[in-house]
């Protein structure tokens, strides 16, 4: 096939969530500047009008919304939906798939799909991939709690995302160990750092106000210490949620000249515990879901943060604050180790007294502010473009964050090299993988 009748490969790059799309950002941009790969953006339509906004931001618009009203739809409705939203788009863009590995870039068939983290939304894009035949990258790849209830389900979509993928690309040593201990060849691991990092990195330099009413006050204001609060995961709802609230309250009344802001998460079964709990409280801001660009802001700001969220355990040691998890469990044990995360459940005594430690102590908070971030550099998307057009182009292997990993393994495990006695790739997915050197095999 000539020069001029080769297509550039086809990714697909499935985001469900607001996080999801906050975190894969970094690496749709990096495709598109790049130019050696065509990303295409599915949007399964999880939160729907949140993934539009955040995209909209880096000016990227999803190429289809796989589900138009997933409200109210039960996680086994959702999963149905986004498997046969995908098969649909997948046959209806690029035709029926292509179980021949070696015809898939030469037909304009995709060559990957990227999914990213524990979402539904990434289990189910992953195990349609799957079925479709297309090899699954599974960024964020690692992260682990071992307890399938906790968090719930998010624990065991990634674990089912671990055993389709054919490429890891994982945050942390710790992670690819994880993965090498279920029994991962080192070889399918890529240690990139985690794009959170370079997505904050990103958002924290466009300097947008805050857009939230309820926080003018503090457009001008950098004397007033202030707390951010989110929580939402689905493990807390009812009983965790409820002491996560009561204990801001109690803060609030023995700090009254600390602001409390607390992000209502847009499930009624977490705000409207909060609202019920905090309305009254003069020194507490309850607000809306902000942009990505301006709740950055607001962390980078905030003295302390308490959460539940993944994300802001990764982000707020980057900006210097020091957070309070309100969970049972983490997966995100390096910041345990290492100090920029306390760990304290959903238990009121103990939220309580680690926030008071901080809000007390100056020099405490100012230790913990200045510990290193384990969690990445800012450079995790530039990797893992890279690291695919190692493997599509044989060219220049990436500089890892961490462990690196083979070449061939990833070919292997994706299709594009299935017979050791030949020691060399089919022809026709040369074009593709490029040619193997007498190393690689």
């Amino acid at each position: 096939m000539g020069e001029a009748e080769q297509h550039a490969p086809t990714v697909l790059v499935v985001v469900g969530t607001r996080p999801e799309a906050i975190k894969m950002i970094p690496v749709i941009r990096a495709f598109q500047a790049a130019e050696r790969i065509t990303p295409v953006v599915i949007s399964t339509g999880q939160h729907a009008e949140l993934v539009r906004q955040v995209l909209a931001v880096a000016d990227i618009r999803a190429d289809v919304e796989l589900v138009s009203n997933p409200k109210g739809r039960s996680l086994n409705g959702l999963f149905a939906e986004v498997l046969a939203g995908l098969q649909r788009f997948v046959a209806e863009r690029f035709g029926e798939p292509i179980v021949d590995a070696e015809w898939r870039a030469y037909e304009g068939y995709p060559v990957a799909c990227f999914v990213h983290g524990d979402t539904t939304s990434a289990a189910a894009g992953a195990l349609a991939a799957f079925h479709l035949h297309i090899p699954v990258a599974h960024v964020e790849a690692g992260l682990r709690t071992s307890d399938i209830l906790s968090p719930y389900p998010e624990e065991l979509n990634r674990q089912l995302i671990s055993r389709i993928a054919s490429f890891h690309l994982a945050p942390t040593y710790r992670n690819e160990e994880n993965l090498v201990r279920e029994g991962v060849r080192h070889g399918k691991v890529f240690v990139t750092g985690n794009t959170a990092i370079d997505a904050l990195m990103w958002a924290a330099g466009l300097h947008v106000p805050y857009d939230a009413p309820e926080l003018a006050d503090l457009e001008d204001d950098e004397e007033t210490r202030v707390v951010v609060v989110t929580a939402h995961r689905r493990e807390n709802w009812g009983a965790g949620i409820l002491q996560v609230g009561t204990a801001v309250r109690q803060l609030a009344q023995r700090y009254p000249f600390v602001r409390f802001v607390v992000s209502l998460h847009p499930n009624p079964a977490v705000a409207d515990v909060l609202r019920g709990l905090l309305a009254f409280e003069t020194n507490v801001s309850l607000v809306q879901p902000m942009g990505y660009a301006a709740f950055a802001r607001v962390l980078r700001r905030a003295t302390i943060a308490i959460t539940d969220s993944g994300g802001i355990q990764e982000e707020a040691p980057t900006l210097g604050t020091p957070v309070i998890v309100v969970r049972e469990t983490t997966e995100r044990q390096e910041g345990v180790d290492a100090g920029t995360l306390e760990l304290v459940g959903t238990d009121l005594d103990s939220i309580v007294a680690a926030a008071s430690r901080l809000l007390d102590d100056e020099g405490e908070r100012a230790r913990r502010a200045a510990i290193v971030n384990p969690y990445g550099d800012g450079r995790a998307a530039e990797r893992i473009v890279a690291a695919c057009e190692y493997v599509a182009f044989d060219a220049e292997q990436p500089q890892a964050f961490g462990n690196g990993f083979n070449r061939l393994d990833i070919l292997r495990g994706a299709g594009y090299y299935n017979d050791p006695a030949r020691r060399v790739p089919v022809p026709s997915a040369a074009m593709l993988v490029g040619e193997l050197s007498a190393e690689d095999v």
